[in-house]
């Protein structure tokens, strides 16, 4: 719950009704005589176990900033980050999450496929852009046409989001492939187990470029963005969210409800991301 909300559950019952129920407790021997307030703040922990129960949120590694600047806006909720490939199967695999934000349709639609989410919550909320990236002070040209030669623009290895599994690189792959980038590539790429790893190995000046996130390019000091690259080069980047099967609570659908608010689309546009606006889902 927001921080307003939980200030207001809060004061929904007075502090003498707490000592109340705890006199009445203690009558009855259902709890030993203690100190006021730590007997106090048993009986709310007895009277509202909502308020300490946390909402697990697996997402996509580049929201990690973001959800992270969220989290200080609303209670409860608690992050695992990782590449939406590897969360994606731990969901499968019986992880406890109760929400799962993707970077990609495919991953989503894989939970979907084997009826791990709730379909009636599945939500397209953000978008992104790919960018080129280097080490700072190791720049070079760059155009998105057919006859540039990108392998021959920079010496060394190319940073990519796995583009098995990772949806970054399988964005940077179908943009590689539909420029005829990728044979001359292939060999070279340096694949990363999520796109934050990507920029990792860019910064450190292991791979003299990278394809990653706009939104991650955004908040490094230590790498430079060349270019975008054109969205007609590849699949639309977009983050879909649903509520993982059978954690379809108050809790969890106000939380799934609260990435659309103004006060999450704010934080998601200041780093970056496009709001979809609540795009419901029909398959």
């Amino acid at each position: 719950m927001t921080r307003k909300e939980r200030a207001h559950c809060c004061h929904a019952e007075p502090f003498g009704f707490a000592q109340d129920k705890l006199r009445e407790a203690e009558s009855k021997h259902l709890i030993p005589r203690c100190s006021c307030v730590t007997s106090v703040s048993i009986v709310l922990l007895l009277l509202y176990p909502t308020l300490v129960a946390a909402q697990s949120v697996f997402a996509a590694a580049s929201l990690n900033s973001a959800l992270s600047e969220l989290t200080t806006h609303y209670e409860g909720m608690r992050l695992s980050v990782a590449s939406s490939s590897t969360l994606a199967k731990q969901i499968a695999a019986g992880a406890p999450a109760d929400i799962y934000f993707s970077a990609n349709a495919e991953w989503m639609d894989y939970l979907q496929a084997r009826q791990h989410i709730e379909q009636d919550t599945r939500v397209n909320l953000l978008g992104n852009a790919l960018v080129v990236i280097a080490p700072k002070g190791a720049p070079f040209a760059i155009r998105f046409a057919r006859d540039f030669a990108f392998a021959g623009a920079f010496a060394g290895r190319l940073a990519l989001g796995d583009p098995d599994h990772v949806p970054a690189g399988q964005y940077a792959r179908q943009a590689l492939k539909k420029l005829g980038w990728w044979p001359a590539l292939k060999s070279r790429i340096a694949p990363a187990p999520d796109v934050r790893a990507a920029l990792v190995y860019v910064e450190r000046g292991e791979c003299a470029a990278g394809l990653v996130y706009a939104t991650d390019a955004a908040q490094s000091d230590r790498a430079i963005t060349l270019a975008t690259v054109p969205d007609s080069l590849h699949r639309p980047i977009v983050y879909p969210a649903a509520i993982v099967k059978g954690r379809a609570s108050a809790q969890t659908r106000s939380l799934l409800a609260f990435f659309s608010s103004d006060t999450a689309t704010d934080i998601f546009r200041k780093h970056g991301f496009t709001f979809l606006g609540d795009q419901r889902v029909q398959r």
